[in-house]
């Protein structure tokens, strides 16, 4: 499948710089460069505000796509970064490996709980004067000037390149290639990868900060065997993973990639601050299967961890991923009973470096929980069985010796390092991204056609980069996976639905009707929809088939209409009627759920039962308030477990912790939509409904932030670390705003409300790119309850945040209708 590069978000990578915290005076190596910011002779690109929401001081390392600086290349090329007029650490980089720059590092120390404020600019004099010490390294050099005998090369002298491909005959300890394969190095430790068919990963221990690489294995192939004033080669990896390798699991051991037919290694950057490698495996042979591996390896200055990511040209039911077994080592494990979008950890610690008897040493995997599919060994390593994401796996490695200067010198002191570790990779920093770029375009006026425009822009983006792929047999590039029938897709199809009916385009018509029909067969059946899982999240899209039948009523689509309805026939429910979340989810009422079921059981029902069912439709709202509203706030609690069992839950409440944002924007949202669905006649199953909408409205407006005028991701808990300013929600909350108001449910006067909370949707959460297409960032992927998730307010701030992700599309651009048609009216 054809993995389009996009815009990532504003991405970031994690290290701590041991012995530098960010309240402390860089050291010597470290020294600014005398070249402080003439702000008169810069241009402003963009402004950055982070906020660590760590109770640790972090050094982070910040990826910024030019793209989403609102730059092409060609404009980026004398960027530089500062903060409070002082330059910081950055660096031009090709994250991609196609031989061109396309983002902006940049390395800032964020105290613990702090916010700063960074500044982007183009600054000729200042980028040209910046002569930041070097703190990473990645080279490969081989052999000129001898000449092969056998599977030995005799005489030459070392030349480094920045590619190369071995010959045919090159295998292990031929010496040609100086230390066995390509390097990379920190100041903190440095690694090699022996480019042949052992495919082993070894580490270098550093006894100095500064960069040694260069220097390691001119003398020949043993040397670095002994201990020198640098260090010394420091791990014995046999046929093993190393420290860190990959290969594949065939359910009894680890196959190396080792069959190869061709190994490339190349440079991709070599900076001060980011230097990467690239190995292209041609022609592994593997579980009955030819196929390419390309490994690319990255490190940032101050850091142990190497990040990894492997794609692969066909898919592998895994990936294994290890440390080598020895002797007098403990294995230590990272959390697992979280969710699965957080980062853990598999490590050992022990007396297992070669420097000495009693020298000590670390290594690591640092993974996503939800990827891995099991922890085993074989005769030679620790193996973590990895479920790759389609042809995808990302990891991090690393190594910890007790000869680095400052180095880590305990178990204790290892674990605590990893346990910070992993809380970087998965609490990362809390951004809001301003540019230049997008403060032109953003000017001006709020209109009708200024709103239709924003929705217009974004369903444009999206269906380049997502919607038509949402088809079945499509790639759905948010989850990582095969397109399913899920409510995201019919939310996403419904916001297009929405606009097309005021700013028609029968080619993104046709393309609703195809990604529907996809999953619709020819005997009324829906693919990759089970009925017995009785997941209220299938019936959303049964909104789109419901709107697709009363344009083209073919029979088929009628029958699968039936299907959806009669899963809300046979699902299990409450003692009180409120239908489960999943069947999976005992006894469990989700706000959530209320959405996804609701509006298409009122509007099957109003299709095709006169109405039968708005009586039950009604008791499904009033029982969730019942259950879930908070009478002292008036806002509602994310979910209500019954049988009070479930760990989020109270013991004797059975309600979750938390005000999630998005949770409540479910509700909203259904009670705007069905209250259109339900006819006006019905004044006594309205009233209810009405009466929610009119209270909600007041309890939400008591938690908007007065600033920026959107929502934040627990609602009532603006000053927390780590809350951050939600999109999905926001969205949510302005489409029930201004439907509110646009039909008659809210007062008058929340108008402004609506009009502030989209004003802040644009501002806060759309980014302009120098394509003119837009992104709608810092929306959380997911946030459930159950299976590792305890409903903490920690576990909401754990989950990672997305862009263009249609839980957040949808509202936006179904928003910006509703806000064209407030505009319109004229409503005071």
């Amino acid at each position: 499948m054809n993995k389009r590069i996009r815009y990532s978000l504003v991405a970031v990578s994690m290290a701590v710089l041991a012995g530098c915290s960010p309240s402390a005076p860089l050291t010597t190596q470290q020294a600014v460069p005398d070249n402080s910011n003439d702000a008169g002779t810069a241009d402003t690109i963009a402004n950055l505000q982070l906020a660590n929401p760590s109770a640790f001081d972090r050094t982070q390392t910040l990826y910024l796509p030019f793209a989403d600086l609102g730059l092409t290349s060609a404009d980026a090329q004398t960027l530089v970064a500062t903060v409070n007029d002082q330059a910081v650490p950055s660096q031009l980089i090709d994250r991609n490996g196609d031989g061109q720059a396309e983002t902006l590092a940049v390395q800032l120390a964020l105290a613990a709980a702090s916010r700063q404020n960074l500044t982007i600019s183009s600054d000729p004099a200042l980028f040209s004067s910046s002569n930041w010490p070097a703190r990473t390294q990645a080279e490969i050099s081989h052999k000129v000037g001898g000449e092969w005998q056998e599977a030995k090369y005799i005489g030459g002298t070392f030349q480094n390149v920045t590619e190369l491909t071995p010959p045919a005959q090159y295998t292990d300890h031929s010496e040609w290639i100086r230390y066995e394969g390509p390097g990379i190095e920190s100041d903190k430790v440095g690694y090699r990868i022996y480019l042949d068919w052992r495919n082993g990963f070894d580490i270098f221990g550093k006894k100095t900060t500064e960069l040694v690489l260069q220097n390691v294995g001119q003398d020949g192939y043993q040397s670095y065997h002994e201990q020198a004033d640098w260090g010394m080669d420091i791990l014995k990896v046999g046929k093993s993973l190393g420290a860190g390798g990959y290969g594949y699991w065939d359910g009894e051991q680890v196959q190396l990639v080792s069959d190869v037919g061709q190994h490339t290694a190349k440079v991709i950057e070599n900076g001060h601050l980011y230097s990467a490698l690239q190995i292209h495996y041609k022609d592994w042979q593997i579980a009955g299967k030819t196929l390419n591996l390309t490994a690319d390896l990255s490190m940032t200055a101050g850091s142990r961890l190497v990040h990894t990511r492997l794609n692969l040209t066909e898919t592998l039911d895994n990936i294994a991923i290890g440390l080598v077994k020895l002797p007098d080592t403990k294995l230590l494990q990272g959390e697992v009973e979280i969710t699965g979008h957080a980062w853990t950890y598999l490590a050992t610690w022990g007396k297992q470096s070669l420097s000495g008897a009693d020298s000590k040493l670390g290594m690591a995997l640092l993974f996503k929980r939800g990827q891995l599919l099991n922890q085993t060994e074989d005769n030679n390593s620790h193996v973590a069985v990895m479920r790759p994401a389609g042809t995808e796996l990302e990891y991090y490695f690393l190594a910890a010796w007790d000869g680095e200067p400052d180095g880590i010198n305990s178990e204790a002191e290892f674990v605590r390092y990893l346990e910070q570790q992993a809380e970087m990779l998965t609490l990362t920093p809390r951004q809001t991204l301003k540019t230049t770029l997008g403060a032109t375009q953003k000017a001006g006026p709020l209109t009708a056609e200024t709103a239709l425009n924003w929705s217009e822009r974004l369903a444009q983006s999206e269906m380049t980069r997502q919607t038509p792929f949402y088809a079945y047999g499509g790639w759905d590039y948010e989850r990582k996976r095969p397109s399913k029938w899920e409510y995201t897709t019919g939310l996403q199809l419904q916001a297009y639905d929405e606009l097309l009916q005021l700013r028609p385009n029968p080619a993104w018509q046709q393309v609703l009707s195809e990604v529907i029909d996809s999953f619709i067969t020819a005997d009324g059946d829906i693919r990759t929809y089970k009925i017995s899982n009785y997941n209220i999240d299938s019936l959303n899209t049964g909104n789109m088939l419901l709107r697709e039948y009363q344009r083209n009523p073919k029979p088929h689509y009628k029958q699968a209409l039936d299907l959806l309805r009669q899963q809300l026939t046979e699902h299990p429910r409450t003692s009180e009627g409120a239908f489960w979340h999943k069947k999976i989810y005992p006894h469990q009422l989700w706000l959530d759920g209320v959405y996804m079921g609701m509006p298409f059981l009122a509007a099957y029902s109003k299709a095709f039962e006169q109405g039968h069912a708005y009586e039950e439709v009604v008791k499904e709202f009033t029982i969730s308030r019942d259950k879930l509203r908070d009478p002292a706030t008036g806002l509602y609690y994310h979910a209500w477990d019954e049988a009070k069992q479930q760990n989020w839950a109270d013991k004797d409440t059975g309600l979750a912790s938390q005000f999630w944002g998005r949770g409540l924007g479910w509700l909203a949202m259904a009670l705007v939509d069905v209250l259109e669905i339900i006819p006006e006649q019905e004044t006594a199953l309205r009233q209810p409904l009405l009466d929610m909408t009119a209270e909600l409205a007041e309890a939400l407006v008591k938690v908007q932030d007065s600033k920026t005028g959107v929502w934040y991701q627990i609602l009532d808990k603006p000053d927390a670390p780590g809350n951050y300013l939600e999109s999905s929600a926001s969205g949510m909350f302005t489409y029930f705003f201004a439907k509110g108001v646009n039909n008659g449910y809210l007062d008058p006067r929340y108008k402004a409300t609506a009009l502030q909370a989209y004003q802040g949707l644009v501002d806060e959460f759309i980014l302009v790119h120098p394509d003119d297409s837009i992104s709608l960032v810092n929306t959380v992927q997911v946030a459930g309850l159950g299976f590792g998730r305890d409903g903490s307010y920690d576990y909401y701030m754990s989950e990672p945040l997305f862009r263009n992700d249609a839980k957040a599309n949808g509202p936006f651009i179904m928003a910006g209708v509703q806000i064209a048609k407030l505009l319109e009216s004229g409503q005071e």
